[in-house]
């Protein structure tokens, strides 16, 4: 059964048809404008709506359709739409379908055609919620559209992602470069009700300042030298779609105040035009930098902050989700591996070197890296010694200002520090003390050496398992 909005102008057919879904089991809306019906999706989730295709006023039964299947409609949910009229012709019928009408009925029907089509309507919107559910369930394990994650805090970034991605909220990424801030942004649009349409991506640091404000708004002919011809913006590219605006915090203080007044209005205006044009266009904006900091250092300026700002996605560094190392390498090693005609794999010691590492340049560097590796290579496994320029990360300890006059234990700073190391590695290899040795790039007889020096137990020569 289903939850389902009857739109007609004739009284007598609004109550016909209620009391035939009702006596159906179904749940029943009825209005006899088309805006009221609109208003109403607006605020409640329903499954069908059954509209009749000509009603007086600007909105007829195809405005309401066109309305509902807008990839920017802030409805409440994406119901299927059935079309009915006494006037029926191949021209208003293809109109319906072209405009994503689930099925056209032409008046007068009998009451178990009109139920049969309802009923199929409503198993089609079943099985799309099922199938979208299925989707969301198993990409959120590992993926969401080209992201790829398991960690704890990928899965908190797709959980926001699924939160509003079908909104028409402005999104602020945050993230060191080479976290994948663009990837969100896809992800963000593809997952989402303005999929169909365009995503337009900019980079605000690599294009001049000169020529940005056309970029973004488009131009006429003749508004400056070189200005040929008429151009339309990035915001006319992406009606209906996606924006996105990769480095927001590089964008100079006088394109902030117009892109403000464009956010603000939903209007722009081209370079040299006398009138401003509507655009429905959903903003997201991406950034390394500390925007807070950049607004109170007065660099960028806090209205646009918040008004981008309306949902933060903070994406984490690669050292910060570690155990997606092994899911991001695979999934490299394979796409690189294919274009090579050879997929190899990572041995367990290659693996744990690039676990060891804290990839400064995140998830690009570690792309890099395989791919690299993989078209250098030759062999079926990936070993250590073949990612020459993956080094495990040394984090040095804290230094004094100056050395001090009563001198120090060399000795015992060195075995400190050493302790904490070996230690962590353990940790982290879970108590295997041969994995623990890769992870420190030394040999299992050397660090069987270093565990009876520094205290710990010691190891036999076999030992490669956690103990018990």
């Amino acid at each position: 059964m289903g939850e389902i909005v009857v739109v007609d102008d004739e009284q007598s057919m609004r109550e016909f048809l209620a009391i035939c879904l009702k006596r159906a089991g179904h749940t029943v809306e009825t209005f006899a404008a088309p805006a009221l019906a609109l208003a109403r999706l607006r605020e409640h989730r329903f499954d069908l709506v059954v509209t009749d295709l000509r009603m007086p006023g600007e909105l007829d039964g195809i405005g309401l359709l066109k309305a509902i299947k807008s990839p920017s409609a802030p409805l409440a949910s994406d119901p299927e739409v059935i079309l009915v009229t006494a006037f029926a012709t191949a021209d208003t019928a293809l109109a319906a379908m072209k405009h994503g009408a689930y099925d056209y009925l032409t008046k007068p029907f009998k009451v178990d055609e009109i139920n049969t089509v309802i009923d199929r309507a409503l198993e089609k919107r079943a099985l799309v919620e099922e199938n979208r559910a299925l989707r969301d369930e198993v990409a959120g394990r590992v993926r969401l559209a080209n992201l790829l994650g398991k960690s704890r805090a990928m899965h908190r970034v797709f959980e926001l992602i699924g939160k509003i991605h079908s909104t028409r909220t402005s999104v602020l990424i945050t993230g060191e470069s080479g976290t994948g801030k663009e990837l969100v942004a896809r992800a963000v649009h593809t997952e989402g009700a303005r999929a169909s349409r365009p995503f337009v991506a900019v980079n605000c640091g690599a294009i001049p300042e000169a020529l940005m404000e056309s970029e973004l708004f488009g131009h006429k002919k003749g508004a400056f030298t070189g200005a040929v011809s008429d151009k339309s913006g990035l915001f006319h590219e992406a009606i209906g779609g996606t924006l996105f605006l990769d480095e927001i915090g590089e964008l100079s203080l006088g394109l902030q105040v117009k892109l403000l007044r464009a956010l603000q209005e939903r209007r722009v205006k081209a370079v040299g035009a006398v009138d401003e044009t509507d655009v429905d266009v959903r903003i997201i904006a991406a950034t390394n930098r500390d925007l807070e900091a950049e607004v109170a250092r007065g660099a960028f300026r806090a209205d646009l902050y918040y008004r981008l700002n309306v949902v933060e996605i903070q994406l984490p560094p690669l050292r910060q989700r570690k155990e997606d190392i092994p899911l991001l390498a695979e999934h490299f090693l394979r796409k690189f591996g294919a274009e090579h005609g050879r997929i190899p794999r990572l041995s367990p010691a290659a693996l744990a070197k690039l676990e060891a590492y804290d990839f400064p340049g995140n998830v690009r560097e570690l792309e890099n890296i395989v791919e690299r590796t993989v078209a250098l290579g030759s062999g079926e496994t990936i070993e250590p010694d073949d990612l020459p320029a993956v080094r495990a990360t040394r984090t040095e300890p804290d230094a004094p200002q100056a050395f001090p006059p009563e001198g120090v234990d060399l000795e015992r700073l060195v075995a400190d520090y050493e302790h904490v190391w070996v230690t962590r590695a353990l940790e982290h290899a879970g108590g295997v003390r041969k994995k623990a040795a890769a992870l420190l790039g030394i040999s299992f007889r050397s660090m069987r050496y270093r565990l009876a020096k520094l205290g710990f137990e010691k190891a036999n020569e076999d030992d490669d398992e956690p103990p018990t």
